[in-house]
């Protein structure tokens, strides 16, 4: 598209990411560039310009570019500007009845790329956060094995390491949108997500160092050290194939509310099957059927019946931007659709974004990295008419399948389900440029 044909659009943010005049964030308005590139902008600056005082708007030289600056080292541990305040992870009032068990969203809307910070990963704790002491932690495994081994943190971190960039997706992510709409904005329904790179020892080592049965070996169950004693049943040929001990997150240890010191990364699967604070591993021949494996996290059919051990999370995708909460400025302006997709069983292949609801497709760009089991940024240029809208994205994976629509999903499904909604979500763009959560 040639920018010059179009003024670029500006998008309000949805209010929670919102400062006030005094405290604006620099993420606060998103417009679009020149030769279709997208860059951020000085969001209410702009949009409540006369509040700015316009000695600190060049030609005149800003206050903090004639004093001398903070010394080095003055925040031994980094943290964001105090401008970027408001983008933090939210928990859903009501969504819980106590918060020892419950559930903090990653703002997605705010966010670049696919890593997810560390600070703002999401978070889902059944017990409470343990503040476990690394020295004392151990790891045993036990079960199938030709001898039993309990592991230090310092044994861990002996074992030759790898580096590897993948989502962890809640089975309940998107859980509150079976029904109908029922949150405003993209942090609500879709922030039980986050993407990082994760460092530790594949799970396949330390199987080989304890000799496990490859005869009879068919899963093995994993459990935390939090209050809940948290379990879960992990196929044998997934701890074979990518499953981490994971201890690193983003370059530096994981952080207390994503398992530290220890953790189990699982790709691909819900978010619960990654245990956190991992203190046993048992090789067994059959599962366990645990309480988070028949009580929670499967799926109530609409004969009545219970899907248990649906552990992929499949394709899925959704807006980032604009979405809901938000608020288009321009008419006639150019805006960038972006968003994520990700798929449980390999690579992105393709997202195609529609404006009208589905009646026609535009297949989006697909930006650099695309890996296995990790978000993909996509992005799509558009010019808004200002005429209502209606926002979607569906990804196809690399086996093929596709992102189905909500009706497509309760066809199968029904409604009185939980876990594992991956429908294409809708924003709907009313002619004042709002952005809803809406579902058609």
């Amino acid at each position: 598209m040639d920018s010059s044909d179009h003024k670029p659009g500006r998008v309000l943010p949805a209010a929670e990411a919102s400062l006030s005049p005094s405290g604006r964030s620099r993420r606060n308005l998103f417009a679009a560039a020149a030769a279709g590139a997208a860059a951020v902008a000085l969001g209410r600056a702009q949009a409540a310009a006369a509040e700015v005082d316009p000695k600190l708007l060049p030609p005149n030289v800003p206050p903090w570019s004639q004093a001398l600056g903070k010394p080095v080292g003055v925040d031994p541990y980094g943290a964001p500007s105090p401008f970027e305040r408001n983008i933090i992870r939210r928990i859903s009032p009501g969504l819980t009845t106590t918060t020892q068990s419950s559930v903090a969203f990653t703002p997605l809307q705010n966010l670049f790329g696919i890593i997810t910070p560390n600070g703002l990963h999401f978070e889902r704790h059944h017990n409470g956060r343990p503040d476990i002491d690394p020295y004392a932690h151990r790891l045993i495994i036990h079960g199938l094995v030709r001898e039993s081994k309990i592991y230090t943190m310092e044994d861990i971190l002996r074992f030759p390491s790898v580096s590897r960039i993948h989502f962890i997706e809640c089975g309940a992510n998107s859980a509150m949108e079976w029904g109908n709409p029922a949150v405003p904005t993209v942090q609500y329904t879709h922030g039980m997500l986050g993407c990082a790179e994760w460092t530790g020892v594949p799970l396949s080592t330390l199987l080989d160092d304890v000799g496990f049965d490859r005869k009879k070996a068919k899963f093995i169950l994993a459990e935390g050290a939090d209050a809940a004693g948290l379990t879960r049943t992990i196929p044998i040929e997934f701890a074979l194939d990518d499953v981490l001990l994971a201890y690193g997150q983003n370059g530096e240890m994981i952080r207390p509310e994503q398992g530290y010191p220890l953790r189990l990364l699982v790709p691909g699967v819900q978010g619960i099957s990654s245990v956190k604070w991992l203190r046993r591993l048992k090789v067994g021949d059959q599962p366990w059927n645990t309480r988070e494996e028949s009580l929670q996290y499967s799926d109530l059919m609409p004969d009545g019946s219970s899907r248990q051990y649906t552990w992929i999370q499949e394709a899925k995708s959704v807006i980032t931007s604009p979405s809901g909460g938000q608020h288009l400025l321009d008419k006639g302006g150019y805006y960038q659709i972006t968003g994520l997709a990700w798929s449980g069983r390999g690579k992105v292949r393709r997202v195609d974004v529609s404006t009208d609801g589905g009646r026609n497709w535009r297949t989006a760009v697909l930006q650099e990295p695309i890996l296995s089991k990790a978000l993909t940024r996509f992005r799509l240029d558009w010019h808004w008419d200002g005429s209502p809208a209606l926002l979607q994205s569906r990804c196809i994976d690399e086996t093929g399948y596709v992102q189905p629509k909500m009706r497509q999903l309760r066809e199968v499904r029904g409604t009185r389900s939980i876990y594992h909604n991956n429908a294409i979500q809708t924003w709907q763009i009313d002619a004042e440029g709002k952005v809803h959560n809406v579902q058609v």
